[in-house]
Parts: structure tokens; C-alpha cells; sequence
């Protein structure tokens, strides 16, 4: 019923601490799968000043072990930043505590400062995708093989014969005719609306059948929170939702961050933008939910102090899921 997002940014102003947030975030996990969690969605980033996670799969595999059932997605992970053959061995092992509950969308990433970190070539990296995902695909057979002149064999292997469920992320129509030809399905950011009937399009030319795709509307919530006063939400967690958007909005680009509503310079211009930050009553997020079936959340936004995030939450599941729930048991 909803979905909950993670990234763990702290900047300096926040006050809560990266251990605060990273623990609260195990807290947060555990209660949520015991209220209607459907998946926890974790992201990736490096070299961030406000420390953005930088190692999703550590923090999933902590998340699996204080959960059983809700699934976890990174989302994204940047896989050509990555030894693909060390990354295959720790979703390997990851994918066997959990459960195979962990699954991820690959992205080749837009911030150049990262490929420098890590001493890869940002133009190639479209390149380095292909080859990184052959290279998983290979290492999770439990056979031997070569990558880039190294003898290789991954064990053990995952609990399913073609690995943990991978798809495909981004935005443009190269990233989706490459999730076509590789037989992958896609997750798009909801900035081109035209991108399924290019992946399916793609998918007739590869002779591919068409995978899960999702391509919200530009705006989509994807970071909701529910208050009886919005007015007084937004003057006490908007400060760290600016903050999001003023960090993505640099990375994006105001093309792009104008689409999804993360181009602003206040607090009150963030609002007004009725994008992906949106706080809203019991009764507007009760219809939002009727008629989206979801409610995306991202409880810790931008280092929203844990204490702080957590009424949010239980209006979420106190007040506005039961009222959902009993619409579709014919009860209410």
C-alpha cells in the first residue's frame, strides 16, 4: 500500500546525525513491513557533501536482516562505478540472506565527479553497462570465464538460475532501446513521457518481449507526507525538502529539475510547485491513494530528524490507509 525511500542525506543545518539516520532508517523498515510496506527503495551516490548513501547493498543487506518479507530495490545503482565481478559476489550473498527479496534497477549515472572518483571514463559508461551486466549475467551461471583478461568464477551462486531481478533506469531513448536489446524491462524518472512506446518499439526490433515499465507523469509524488496542517509541515520539514531539490535541481539541470518539480529557490516556490515534495491532509492522501493504488513516502528526506519524521508516518498508516483499506473490503 505505500512505498518507502531511502538516501540518508545530512546535511550540515539538519539536525540529526548520519548514525541517527542510517539507524532510524533500520527502525523505520521494520515497523513499516508491519504496516503495509510494499518495498523499500534505497539510492546511490558518491562524493555527496551531505553524505548521500553511498553503499546501498550494505545497507540492504543490514535491512534484510531486520525485516523478512518487504522487498528491497536499489534504486538506482550506478553499476559501471563497480567491479562487476566483486559486485556479482556480494548480490550473490545478498540475494541469499534475504530471501532473493533484493532486486535492482541499473543506471549508468550523470555526474561526471563520480567517474572521476572512481577513475572510470564518464563518456564510456554506456560501454562499461553492457559490459558489467554480460559480466553479472556470466558470474551468476557458477561456471568459470574470463572478464577483461582475468580468470573468474563467482560462487556461490544466487538462489534463482539467472540472478536477482535486474532493470534497467534512466531517462533518455539510448538507455531504452539498451534495456530492450539486453531483454530488460525499465524504470524511468517521469521527465520523457514517450519513453514506453520507444522501449516497446525496441523491444519488436530486438525481438525482445517487453519487460516491466514504469514512467510515472512528470511530478509524481515520490516524497509524500500526510498532516491535518500542511502549513505548519511545510514550515517545519520544507527547509530539508529544499534542500533535496536544490541537490538533485544541481545535478539534473533545470530542464529536467522544472519537470519533476525540483527547481526552486524557497521553501514556498518549492510548494507552489506541486511536484514530487508534496504534503497533504488525511483526506486529500486517502484519494490520492484511491486513485493511484500507492503511496510513495521518503520519511527521512533530505535529513529530516527522525523524531520529526515519524508522525508523518503515522498518519500514513493511522489515519489513511485503514480508510483505504476498508474502500476495498466494501466495509467503509
Amino acid at each position: 500500500m505505500f512505498l518507502m525511500r531511502f538516501d540518508l542525506r545530512a546535511p550540515d543545518f539538519g539536525a540529526a546525525t548520519p548514525g541517527e539516520l542510517y539507524r532510524a532508517a533500520l527502525e523505520l523498515a521494520e515497523w513499516g513491513e508491519n504496516r503495509g510496506c510494499i518495498q523499500i527503495v534505497l539510492s546511490e551516490h558518491h562524493g555527496c557533501e551531505d553524505s548521500y548513501l553511498p553503499s546501498p547493498l550494505i545497507l540492504a543487506a543490514a535491512l534484510s536482516g531486520r525485516t523478512r518479507r518487504v522487498p528491497i530495490q536499489v534504486a538506482a545503482l550506478v553499476l559501471p562505478l563497480h567491479d562487476p565481478i566483486r559486485v556479482a559476489e556480494e548480490m550473490a550473498v545478498l540475494d541469499l540472506v534475504s530471501n532473493g527479496r533484493v532486486s535492482y534497477v541499473l543506471a549508468v549515472g550523470y555526474r561526471p565527479e563520480e567517474y572521476a572518483m572512481f577513475g572510470r571514463s564518464f563518456p564510456g559508461r554506456g560501454k562499461r553497462m553492457e559490459a558489467c551486466i554480460e559480466a553479472l549475467r556470466q558470474a551468476w551461471t557458477g561456471e568459470p570465464f574470463e572478464f577483461e583478461g582475468r580468470k573468474v568464477h563467482v560462487m556461490p551462486v544466487p538462489l534463482a538460475p539467472a540472478g536477482p531481478a535486474l532493470l534497467m533506469g534512466g531517462n533518455s531513448e539510448v538507455v531504452a532501446r539498451r534495456a530492450a536489446r539486453l531483454g530488460l524491462g525499465m524504470i524511468a524518472g517521469g521527465i520523457h513521457p514517450d519513453l514506453e512506446p520507444l522501449y516497446r518499439a525496441a523491444c519488436d526490433e530486438f525481438g525482445q518481449p517487453p519487460g516491466f515499465f514504469v514512467n510515472p507523469q512528470p511530478g509524481a509524488i515520490t516524497a509524500g507526507f500526510v498532516s491535518d496542517d500542511p502549513d505548519r509541515a511545510w514550515a517545519e520539514i520544507g527547509p530539508y525538502l529544499l534542500h533535496d531539490a536544490h541537490m538533485y535541481g544541481r545535478w539534473m539541470g533545470e530542464e529536467h529539475a522544472r519537470k519533476t518539480g525540483q527547481w526552486a529557490s524557497s521553501v514556498e516556490e518549492l510548494r507552489a510547485a506541486q511536484g514530487i515534495y508534496r504534503i497533504l491532509t488525511p483526506d486529500e492522501a486517502v484519494a490520492h491513494v484511491r486513485a493511484n493504488g500507492i503511496w510513495v513516502t521518503h520519511p527521512l528526506c533530505g535529513g529530516i530528524p527522525p523524531d520529526v519524521a515519524w508522525p508523518f508516518l503515522e498518519a500514513l498508516t493511522d489515519r489513511v490507509l485503514p480508510r483505504v483499506q476498508a474502500t476495498e473490503s466494501g466495509t467503509a
